[in-house]
């Protein structure tokens, strides 16, 4: 899933290739992506196109007074090129789910892969209409959210640190990758709570989680939308290594698995050497 800095990075380059341009046609070939229906997605065209901005994981276009905002979900993908096909797209079952044709001959495809559509895309006046988007919480790269910010966001909370981490309405922008790695580099355990986290423990995972998000942007900034995906996992140390050792210590970075997901930690930075149970594993194994 396209977290804070692959989003951030997109946004980037979409702000440099759609300056001073037009859309001349928008194609949506998956019916189930288009949340809104007043405005029309048609009413985008003729708009000059303006800034585009991040809110979270969302991305948000700006044409005139209107907005096409769009959420990439798991498996979702902007695809960006400098000269689109001519003829129209057919409507079927590949990835395709929208098209959109600037003046000049580009633009961009949204596509989703697999069988669990999730890919949303939104034409609104005010980004802050998407509830998605309403219910943010603070971005953890603003210039605002300091060290106090974020121990008053943690405070008291009896969640596991972990899906506090990944909790939209907590903090933005932060998937189940990047709380991994965050995590890694704080050297602390996924299944702590959060509230029993010493001001030590909270000053290492601020620290971690400013330099996680803005390091791996850094590593983003100035790619094509299309290398994005390789290198955010080129830039990561536990999440989707199972088994392999940790550039830290060198122990084995183990896995949890749930349902729809799996984390990534390794024992000997993060658990003082102990393995985390993992539930289904062990029923297997019973």
């Amino acid at each position: 899933m396209p977290e804070l800095p692959e989003v951030e990075a997109l946004r980037e380059f979409l702000d440099t290739r759609l300056a001073g341009r037009v859309p001349e046609r928008i194609r949506i070939l998956a019916v189930s992506v288009l949340k809104t229906y007043d405005p029309p997605p048609e009413a985008l065209l003729g708009l000059p196109a303006g800034p585009v901005t991040r809110h979270g994981k969302f991305l948000a276009l700006s044409f005139g007074d209107l907005h096409l905002v769009t959420h990439l979900a798991r498996a979702g993908w902007l695809r960006w090129q400098d000269a689109l096909p001519t003829e129209p797209p057919r409507p079927g079952k590949g990835p395709l789910a929208l098209r959109l044709a600037l003046d000049d001959g580009a633009g961009f495809d949204l596509t989703e892969a697999g069988t669990q559509k999730r890919l949303a895309v939104y034409v609104v006046t005010d980004p802050a209409l998407v509830p998605g988007i309403a219910r943010l919480g603070p971005d953890p790269l603003a210039p605002d959210f300091d060290r106090a910010a974020f121990g008053a966001l943690l405070g008291g909370d009896r969640r596991q640190i972990k899906g506090l981490l990944r909790d939209q309405s907590v903090v933005a922008g932060i998937g189940n990758a990047y709380s991994d790695e965050i995590l890694h580099a704080a050297r602390t355990s996924p299944f702590k709570r959060a509230a029993s986290l010493t001001e030590e423990e909270t000053d290492r995972l601020y620290e971690a989680v400013r330099e996680v998000l803005g390091e791996a942007v850094e590593r983003s900034r100035g790619l094509a939308a299309g290398l994005l995906k390789a290198e955010k996992k080129s830039g990561l140390r536990v999440h989707g290594r199972t088994g392999e050792p940790c550039p830290v210590c060198g122990d084995t970075v183990r896995e949890v698995s749930f349902a729809d997901s799996s984390l990534q930690y390794c024992p000997t930075c993060q658990t003082g050497g102990r393995p985390l149970a993992d539930r289904r594993l062990s029923r297997l194994l019973k």
